[in-house]
């Protein structure tokens, strides 16, 4: 089954900048929407950004200012770019795919990303 490959979290000062990679174990489900989601404890995981392979975005208000997805054509992997980062960024990110032709979500395993004052 697809496994969501993660990397790039990290600790990093406020005003800082990190990179987020996910891949997929299989380039299948397609088409996809893949991006990320964070969650902070004792809250719902939120919506960061995601992106289809035709390039239409969602992203949370949040960030759209700062942070940047790119997806490489013909590939179900992502980047985010994460510029001027605040301590409210401080959360565990989730990498997503999610077959737009069907209901279900498939998950990563997560990568903490923390953000000092």
């Amino acid at each position: 089954q697809v496994q969501l490959v993660e990397s790039g979290g990290g600790l990093v000062q406020a005003g800082g900048s990190l990179t987020l990679s996910c891949a997929a174990s299989e380039d299948i489900f397609k088409p996809n929407a893949m991006g990320w989601y964070r969650q902070v404890p004792g809250k719902q995981r939120e919506l960061v950004v995601t992106i289809t392979g035709g390039g239409a975005l969602n992203i949370a208000d949040s960030v759209k200012d700062r942070f940047t997805i790119s997806r490489e054509r013909g590939k179900n992997s992502v980047s985010l770019q994460m510029n001027d980062l605040k301590p409210e960024d401080t959360a565990v990110y989730y990498c997503n795919l999610r077959p737009l032709l069907g209901n279900i979500n498939y998950w990563g395993n997560g990568t903490l990303v923390t953000v000092s004052a």
